[in-house]
């Protein structure tokens, strides 16, 4: 069945293929041919029979951030219903509009494992949730800044009477570039109601590159702890420069602690610089 032959040339691939990255970057890619092959064979969502998919969960429901070299594998959750019972789950995380029309995905990572780890329902012999892994490795998956943003989730399920379900878009993940955030405030020590200059720099991943570079015009919250308290609050919002710099200047009060907070975009995640003390005398 078209099912089955579509989990067959899937399963067992190890690594990313995307499907329009430099005919020498792909060539190199374990899993190529593979991914290739999905998307021609899955021109369209299908069912045979009762499988369905009930439930997908990516990443934990978190969103995924990656730098310019360290790997990050991520666990895909599938549950799915069938009266016989699943047999095998597989799926792929891809980039791009459409897996019907050539030429308009340029990215994608197949699973780690040969198979799913299924596990049966305590209610319902019907109902498994099986796991997958995914590993991005942003200097061979991400090769383009424009690959962040929202990837799809398609996934099939085969059922143990070989019933089954494909699903090309059954929901979506997020997959952004790794920010940074730096911080120092001075004078330290400092008299109470004199001016301290703040200054920092935001940076974010070039996949391109993998490299840092500055994030320009961005909004960074400087923020503002209490010596002695737990939460902090936000004193004003700085733009960063057209080289990611941040400055800004406060009068001293108090003793305390002073960051800098990204709340990132949709395509850059969010970061915190350390914390730095300023002693007001």
């Amino acid at each position: 069945m078209r099912i089955r032959a579509i989990v067959a040339a899937v399963s067992g691939a190890l690594a990313l293929a995307s499907l329009a990255v430099p005919a020498a970057q792909a060539s190199d890619k374990p899993g190529a041919s593979d991914l290739r092959t999905f998307a021609a064979k899955a021109a369209a969502d299908e069912v045979v029979g009762d499988t369905r998919i009930t439930k997908v969960v990516v990443n934990g429901g978190n969103e995924i951030v990656l730098g310019t070299t360290a790997t990050k594998t991520v666990t895909v959750a599938v549950t799915a219903t069938d009266p016989s019972g699943i047999d095998d789950v597989f799926a792929v995380l891809w980039h791009g509009t459409d897996l019907e029309a050539p030429g308009t995905v340029d990215g994608g990572v197949v699973q780690n494992e040969d198979r799913a780890k299924c596990s049966v329902s305590s209610t319902s012999p019907a109902v498994s949730t099986c796991k997958l892994t995914f590993t991005f490795d942003p200097v061979v998956d991400l090769w383009k800044n424009e690959l962040a943003g929202t990837w799809k989730v398609a996934v099939g399920a085969l059922a143990k009477d070989e019933d089954g379900v494909l699903e090309n878009a059954v929901t979506t993940t997020k997959v952004k570039r790794n920010a940074r955030v730096t911080v120092n405030a001075s004078p330290e020590p400092v008299k109470k109601g004199k001016t301290i200059t703040v200054t920092g720099k935001l940076t974010r991943a070039n996949w391109a590159t993998s490299k840092y570079a500055g994030y320009t015009s961005q909004s960074v919250q400087l923020q503002f702890r209490k010596k002695g308290t737990s939460t902090y609050k936000t004193v004003k919002t700085v733009k960063s420069s057209s080289t990611g710099a941040l400055k800004t200047t406060v009068k001293a009060s108090t003793d305390g602690y002073w960051r800098y907070n990204f709340v990132g975009t949709s395509t850059t995640g969010k970061a915190v610089s350390t914390a730095d003390f300023v002693d007001v005398k």
